[in-house]
């Protein structure tokens, strides 16, 4: 039993679904980040979301993986 197991199915299947949305978006933001944004402050501002993002999506994604049925 994972920490997610007394959520419905179709709910824990919409987290799985934010995490992914979560982990493309965070993507996007290390490339702007990366090659397109001059600016120092904006950049780590830019990379410190994306950083906080994925890391976001991870860990609620081990919690989905967790919560998998037996």
């Amino acid at each position: 039993m994972g920490p997610l197991a007394h959520m419905p199915a179709l709910d824990v299947m919409w987290v799985s679904f934010y995490c992914i949305g979560f982990m493309i978006i965070s993507v996007g933001l290390i490339y702007l980040g990366r090659h397109k944004i001059s600016n120092v402050v904006l950049r780590t501002i830019v990379n410190l979301c994306a950083y906080i993002l994925f890391g976001l999506g991870t860990f609620l994604m081990v919690l989905v993986v967790a919560t998998w049925p037996a």
